[in-house]
């Protein structure tokens, strides 16, 4: 697991940094996320204008700055994230998958993500994000 200070994560079957635009922004996101401060920054700058989460516990929100102040809270203390996968239906469009393991203060949290990506003209931004518990 990687810790608040940073490092490669992604390091499961065969990654390598580069290997995958996408697939770094996702780690540069969990990076933010482990970051006190940080996630605010990362969130308002790669969310697009209308996306959509599905969490846990039936929590679904479309609302924008309701995505980017729940990021922003309590950070996580420790991440892994394992077998990445890239699909791309078009060039414009990007889903990325992996397993994510992470702790932080109430426990240890492990599931299945989806995160699907739009690239706009000024770059990729998250449209879409699910987290399955495993």
């Amino acid at each position: 697991m990687v810790g608040r200070t940073g490092g490669l994560c992604l390091n499961a079957g065969g990654y390598s940094p580069g290997m995958d635009e996408l697939i770094d922004l996702e780690e540069r996101g969990w990076r933010a996320l482990a970051t006190e401060g940080a996630a605010e920054r990362f969130y308002h700058e790669v969310l697009d204008d209308e996306p959509l989460m599905l969490l846990p516990g039936g929590l679904r929100i479309a609302d924008r700055e309701e995505m980017v102040r729940l990021m922003s809270r309590t950070p996580w203390e420790a991440y892994r994230l394992s077998e990445p996968t890239v699909t791309r239906p078009s060039n414009d469009v990007g889903v990325v998958d992996y397993v994510a393991h992470a702790v932080r203060e109430g426990g240890a949290y492990a599931a299945l993500v989806s995160s699907h990506y739009v690239r706009r003209g000024d770059g990729w931004r998250l449209y879409f994000h699910q987290q399955t518990p495993r």
